[in-house]
C-alpha cells in the first residue's frame, strides 16, 4: 500500500545494553575516576589550607625580622655590606624554613594519608565521596604497610619523577579490570564505592 507506514517488528532481540559496572574481586562496585578525583581535590584543599595557616605566618616573621636588617646593612658602606650578608642573613634562613616546611608537609601527608587510611580505609575526601580503599585480595584487611606503600608512590616518588603524578592518577582510566592507579598496584589495593 502506497503511503502506509512500514510495518513495526519491535526492538531487535540483541539491543545495546550499557556495559556492566566494574567490580572489585569481592564483587563490590569500583569507584569511578571522577569520584576519586573529587575526593583527591577535597583532601588537597584541606592539606593546602593547613599548610597555608602554618607557612604564611612563618614567612611574615622571616621577612619582617630580616628585611629591616638587610636594608640597614645595604645602606651602610662598611665591611658588612655585600652579597655575603644577603646570602647569610636572608637566603640561608629562607632555605632552611622551606626545607623544614617540606619535611613537615611530608610528615603531615603521611599522617593524613597513611594513618587515616589504615584506621578506616578513608580520608576526609573519600568519606565525603563515599569511597574506600580495600585490599585487592577478598577478605583481607588493609594494613599500615599497604597504606604506606600507597603514600610512597603517590607523594615522595611523584615529587622526584617529573609528571609521574599525572601518569599515576590517569592510569586508572585504561587499567582493566580493576581501575587501579600505580599506587594501587604497588600496594595491592582497589578503591570501592561505599553503600550510602
Amino acid at each position: 500500500m502506497p503511503g502506509a507506514p512500514p510495518p513495526y517488528y519491535g526492538p531487535p532481540p540483541y539491543g545495546w545494553r550499557p556495559p556492566p559496572a566494574p567490580l572489585a574481586p569481592d564483587g563490590r562496585p569500583l569507584a569511578d575516576f571522577g569520584t576519586r578525583l573529587l575526593a583527591y581535590m577535597i583532601d588537597s584543599a584541606i592539606l593546602s589550607g593547613i599548610a597555608a595557616v602554618i607557612f604564611i605566618p612563618v614567612m611574615f616573621v622571616l621577612i619582617f625580622n630580616v628585611m629591616p636588617d638587610l636594608a640597614d646593612s645595604a645602606n651602610s658602606y662598611g665591611p658588612t655590606a655585600g652579597p655575603e650578608t644577603l646570602f647569610d642573613d636572608f637566603l640561608v634562613p629562607l632555605l632552611l624554613i622551606e626545607l623544614g616546611f617540606f619535611v613537615f608537609m611530608l610528615a603531615g601527608y603521611y599522617v593524613y594519608y597513611v594513618e587515616m587510611m589504615y584506621r578506616g580505609g578513608q580520608t576526609v575526601g573519600k568519606k565525603a565521596m563515599k569511597i574506600r580503599v580495600v585490599p585487592i585480595e577478598p577478605g583481607a584487611t588493609l594494613t599500615r604497610v599497604m597504606a604506606a606503600k600507597r603514600y610512597l608512590i603517590e607523594f615522595p616518588v611523584s615529587l622526584v619523577v617529573p609528571f609521574f603524578s599525572y601518569v599515576d592518577g590517569l592510569w586508572q582510566l585504561w587499567d582493566k579490570p580493576h581501575q587501579q592507579t600505580l599506587h594501587d598496584k604497588f600496594a595491592k589495593t582497589v578503591v570501592i564505592k561505599v553503600a550510602p
